[in-house]
């Protein structure tokens, strides 16, 4: 196996496969949503809430994946589609394809 990798996706492939590079872009997707969220003082950086953010990571990366393939996109572009639904979460992929088809965002 060449250890020359020309992207960070091409790396995480390679040692662990596509369904690894799938979970890593997630997970990292859910992460970034979590430093802002910590960041603006709605949570701990280092709380319970982190727990809380591996089904959504898991359930947005299933998702993603299932766009990814239905829209023929290869890697990277397929991990960075992960890691941008992951970030948005369930609230805000509702809310982007509400506005995105013109509908009022159904209120929590």
């Amino acid at each position: 196996m060449s250890e020359n990798y020309r992207t960070f996706a091409e790396m995480i492939d390679a040692w662990l496969g596509g369904a690894g590079l799938t979970l890593v872009g997630a997970a990292l997707g859910r992460v970034m949503w979590h430093v802002q969220q910590a960041r603006k003082g709605f949570r701990k950086f280092l709380g319970r809430e982190i727990v809380y953010e591996l089904p959504i990571a898991l359930g947005m990366a299933l998702i993603g994946e299932g766009l990814a393939s239905w829209l023929n996109l290869q890697q990277p572009a397929s991990t960075g589609l992960i890691a941008m639904g992951a970030y948005l979460g369930p609230r805000g992929a509702e809310v982007t394809l509400s506005r995105w088809f013109g509908k009022k965002p159904a209120s929590e």
